[in-house]
């Protein structure tokens, strides 16, 4: 059974491997990284239910039921979507997880001293991905125990067709170059809902319910446009705990439009 799923609206068109945004082609032109080309072996990912590194603080972060085993932007990455339903413009994922299953962590043993990974809390992340008002909104729904903290980032990486791409808030231009100086870190740009990657064409990326960007690539051919809702690099690792948000008895719904413009 192939795990490609595509959505075709008008000259748009998404193809979806496994929950994974793959590509995003308005009239032919592709606004999304493909795996294969330099840069990161990804197109997108969630970074849930932390964001950032864990290494120096011995891969635990701290919560009300006490330290849990995590590593760099959480577990929901190691885990796998099951497609929940899907038409020619949506298409809806879930992952869903139990209090303290141990998850293998990928990066164990080359990257990281952490073999497994856990979570002292109940969750259900829904991603759904639907083609409307010539846009691309991808939605996240997460459900689970009332009091769980959690962060949750968004992370896309975008093809580059020039040499000169600019990132605009409106209020600052920032070039691939100055990310690229940052490095691992990720350059952040706080208190920010929309951001313009200008390239050959242009697209529109406006987040609702995150606070904040944050912007990454090491290569110039790509970049990653993350909406974040904490910016892990505001403390130490051992201090992580002070980026969380706390669910409430009903979902928390977070979304990201890709609007070309």
């Amino acid at each position: 059974m192939s795990n490609i799923t595509t959505l075709k609206v008008g000259e748009q068109q998404v193809t979806i491997e496994a929950g994974e945004l793959v590509g995003y082609q308005v009239s032919g032109y592709e606004f999304m990284h493909q795996k294969g080309n330099p840069g990161w072996r990804s197109v997108d990912t969630e970074m849930f239910p932390l964001i950032g590194p864990t290494n120096e603080a011995d891969f635990k972060v701290k919560t009300p039921k006490g330290f849990a085993t995590q590593d760099q932007h959480g577990l929901l990455r190691e885990m796998k979507y099951k497609l929940m339903e899907s038409s020619a413009s949506k298409a809806v994922f879930s992952k869903k997880y139990a209090a303290y299953t141990a998850v293998l962590n990928s990066k164990y043993p080359k990257k990281s001293t952490a073999e497994k990974l856990s979570w002292p809390y109940d969750f259900e992340f829904v991603k759904s991905f639907e083609l409307k008002d010539n846009s691309l909104v991808v939605t996240f729904s997460i459900s689970g125990e009332e009091g769980m903290p959690f962060m949750l980032g968004y992370h896309p990486a975008f093809m580059l067709h020039s040499n000169n791409a600019i990132i605009s808030t409106g209020e600052q231009n920032i070039t691939i170059p100055e990310v690229m100086e940052v490095g691992s870190r990720a350059l952040q740009v706080p208190n920010t809902d929309v951001i313009t990657l200008q390239d050959e064409k242009s697209l529109q990326i406006t987040s609702e319910g995150f606070s904040h960007f944050m912007l990454w690539t090491e290569v110039p051919n790509m970049v990653c446009i993350e909406p974040i809702t904490f910016y892990p690099y505001a403390v130490e690792q051992d201090d992580l705990a002070e980026g969380f948000m706390v669910l409430k008895d009903e979902s928390a719904i977070f979304a990201v439009a890709l609007k070309p413009v």
